[in-house]
């Protein structure tokens, strides 16, 4: 528990205000508070975000850090710090530029912002990992999808008993499946939280820039297709990946990850103590359970997983 006061808007003015001559002035509103950090609009050009305890405030500074190096290879705007520091003994703050667009979340994708989405996730795998870790990004194991999968199972009863789901849906994903989709040889960095609410996207549907890179990792790029399919389709996410050169068997890892977890997340909320917005969470699992061309053609079981890398 942080020990640090709560930031209120005063507590901005009173920051901007040793920022700009006349940072006290502009216009201030609160965007979003969780446990980790609180969110500010300045005006219109900059977004103000301040870390709420000791360990996002180390997160705060490797990210800084993080989106400097990401932001040379991803094709797309990462944001920039304008200034940063302390705004309170152990809290850090970053000042940013604000990203063009709006929230994925409520702006369709176009074929034209895939291709931008392809860019992002090639240009993540361009990242030099060896960089990334000296500044300080943490290599994780892959998570297992078949432990994934019989979570998910459990989920997909109690959300059958709702009416919010079939169950014999997820039948899909048998345990040699899930075999079949075990993670291949080759970490990268990734965002690790690719949500819509973390993609900015223009009314004509390009996805300009991607916001919050505070959980990156070095870790299993089927996470960050995993992360589109419920940001923006299955469809479009595993089209996006394609371009970016990733094989059938990282598509289909990511697309089964997203759907197991948009299960879980759903019947934790409905069964559970989760407090997520449940309209929201119901359009994550429908974005995740679009049916796909590539699950119809490729037969899991018939091939060598290791034969099928990006």
């Amino acid at each position: 528990m942080s020990d640090a006061p709560r930031p209120t808007q005063d507590t901005v003015r009173t920051l901007l205000g040793a920022l700009f001559p006349d940072g006290g002035q502009l216009d201030v509103s609160a965007v979003a508070e969780s446990g980790e950090h609180s969110t500010w609009w300045v005006g219109t050009r900059y977004v103000l975000r301040l870390a709420l305890d000791a360990p996002a405030s180390v997160r705060q500074r490797r990210e800084i850090r993080l989106r400097d190096l990401v932001r040379q290879h991803v094709g797309i705007a990462v944001p920039a710090s304008l200034a940063s520091g302390e705004w309170a003994s152990g809290r850090t703050y970053s000042l940013d530029t604000r990203l063009q667009g709006a929230s994925g979340d409520v702006v369709d994708v176009t074929a034209a912002g895939e291709e931008d989405l392809a860019g992002l996730l090639g240009g993540l795998r361009e990242v030099p990992t060896a960089r990334a870790e000296a500044l300080g990004l943490a290599r994780t194991a892959p998570r297992s999808l078949d432990v994934l999968r019989r979570e998910a199972a459990r989920a997909a009863e109690l959300l059958g008993g709702d009416g919010e789901f079939e169950p014999a849906r997820l039948a899909q994903l048998t345990a040699q499946a899930a075999a079949q989709l075990a993670p291949q040889p080759g970490a990268v960095v990734i965002h690790n939280d690719l949500k819509g609410e973390h993609l900015t996207v223009t009314p004509d549907g390009r996805v300009r820039g991607a916001l919050d890179w505070s959980d990156a990792v070095i870790g299993d790029p089927a996470e960050d297709i995993a992360g589109l399919s419920i940001a923006v389709g299955a469809r479009a996410a595993v089209r996006a990946a394609t371009l970016a050169g990733y094989g059938a068997r990282a598509s289909l890892r990511g697309l089964w990850l997203a759907r197991c977890d948009t299960l879980v997340r759903l019947g934790e909320r409905l069964h559970g103590a989760d407090d997520s917005p449940v309209p929201l969470l119901r359009t994550q699992l429908e974005r995740a359970w679009e049916a796909i061309l590539l699950e119809l053609v490729t037969e899991l079981a018939d091939k060598d997983p290791e034969t099928d890398r990006p």
